[in-house]
């Protein structure tokens, strides 16, 4: 019998689970993945990032680092997530983004960014942000750029350079 799926809060100690997992999942390139960018030097989790295990294996995680845009708090940036590649279309993923919302929503976020592919996360209720609105302090393609409204009508509060706020609520 497997054990049963437990999602839950990263913690400091999964930072090195984490670690392997996305080098498996993205290989070395993730390095120069907008939120890897993003989050250079601010801390490695917040109060968002969740994890998967199956016993005692971390299966998946999803990131998501409190920014500021141009200045203007209130906003989160979602991505990377990171599904095991034998553990991938069962619902895992899916699972931690609906999970990383609801957390966003109840912990007073008004907008939450990625990058990405629409046909993916217009399910999650990310739309098209319009060029040149939000910026990103690496490559980006502007098309990718995708934003969920928590609050209704945000995304118009919300222009400039992405920078993420230093982690506090979680170790570095």
């Amino acid at each position: 019998m497997s054990p049963s799926l437990v999602v839950r809060n990263a913690r400091p100690a999964d930072l090195a689970d984490m670690t392997r997992l996305h080098a498996r999942v993205f290989g070395p390139g993730r390095f120069a993945r907008s939120a890897y960018r993003v989050r250079e030097g601010k801390g490695h989790l917040s109060r968002y990032c969740l994890v998967a295990h199956r016993g005692n294996e971390l299966i998946a995680s999803l990131r998501m680092t409190e920014i500021t845009i141009g200045g203007r708090t209130g906003a989160a940036l979602l991505g990377p997530v990171a599904v095991a590649s034998e553990n991938r279309n069962i619902g895992i993923g899916k699972r931690l983004m609906h999970e990383a919302l609801e957390a966003a929503e109840r912990g007073g976020t008004d907008l939450v960014v990625l990058v990405g592919d629409l046909p993916y996360y217009g399910r999650f209720g990310f739309k098209p942000v319009p060029l040149g609105q939000i910026l990103f302090p690496g490559p980006v393609n502007p098309g990718r750029i995708l934003a969920r409204e928590i609050r209704e009508g945000a995304l118009q509060d919300f222009r400039g350079l992405i920078v993420a706020q230093p982690s506090q609520s979680i170790g570095s």
